[in-house]
């Protein structure tokens, strides 16, 4: 099933963001798990996610506003249009309730939905996403946003590939690499920016604990940006949190890994559906 929610104002007080339509694609049967992707990818980027999952969940993927199918690109970027968009999308779908799982910034928009909107949520998934930034992490991205006004995603798309994808995976996988790099380069650069700068500016850190339905935290080993430091604190900040770390891995792990990312994912959703207390591991 595939369709596009709609974006009545009648969801939302008329001084709260407006959401725009989002194209969005159902795949599977169970409760529901909402699927939110990062920055310049589409919801596809979930499919090898999705494959496992839906067997038992109900799986909902959509484009971020500006990105894919979706409209808004013309429209103002924040932390809180994006939830905005994810609540009319669940409305639209008459879900009361479901799991919330995001790579990246959708790592980021996944526990602000959460924070917004706490009686819709069961659970959260933060993958490869960032909290706790040092002054200097800021400072950094804050360069990078400059590098993207500069010259738009071609000056930047480069130095993602390096971070997003291990040296083995580029070798042999050449094919998805390039087309990773093609569509971002084909992403209205706008759009790039503004969607960049929410994920360079966000911070949740601040209300992390008061989250408190069940989370998952996982990232690869050596992801530059969003490392297991920074999910360690993630995950001890969040009061009912599992952390898991994958070996070897960099940025991009629902592509490059998607069997671990899923398997971890499926165990955790599978655990909070039967009402166990999530504990901190790792590994």
């Amino acid at each position: 099933m595939s369709g596009r929610a709609n974006s009545s104002p009648g969801f939302f007080d008329t001084e709260m963001p407006q959401p725009v339509r989002s194209e969005y694609a159902i795949v599977g049967h169970g409760p529901a798990v909402f699927l939110t992707h990062g920055v310049g990818a589409r919801r596809h980027v979930w499919d090898g996610i999705v494959e496992q999952l839906a067997p038992h969940f109900r799986c909902i993927t959509y484009d971020l506003r500006g990105h894919g199918g979706s409209e808004g690109a013309d429209q103002p970027f924040g932390l809180e249009e994006f939830v905005a968009d994810l609540e009319a999308l669940r409305v639209q779908l008459g879900i009361e309730r479901a799991h919330f799982v995001g790579h990246s910034l959708g790592g980021m928009i996944a526990p602000a939905y959460a924070h917004a909107h706490p009686d819709r949520v069961k659970s959260i998934g933060l993958i490869s996403t960032a909290a706790f930034r040092s002054p200097e992490a800021r400072a950094n991205l804050a360069n990078f946003v400059r590098r993207i006004d500069a010259g738009g995603p071609a000056a930047v798309v480069d130095t993602l590939l390096d971070r997003w994808f291990t040296d083995r995976f580029r070798q042999d996988r050449p094919d998805i690499v390039a087309a990773r790099k093609e569509q971002v380069l084909k992403l209205n650069s706008r759009v790039y920016r503004e969607t960049y700068s929410v994920f360079a500016t966000a911070e949740t850190g601040p209300w992390l604990s008061e989250i408190g339905v069940p989370a998952l935290v996982m990232t690869g080993e050596f992801d530059a940006g969003c490392g297991p430091a920074l999910n360690a604190q993630m995950a001890e900040a969040l009061p009912r949190s599992e952390l898991k770390i994958l070996p070897d891995l960099k940025h991009s792990v629902l592509v490059e890994a998607p069997e671990p990312v899923g398997q971890a994912l499926l165990a955790f959703l599978l655990s909070s559906e039967t009402g166990k207390r999530a504990g901190s591991a790792s590994g």
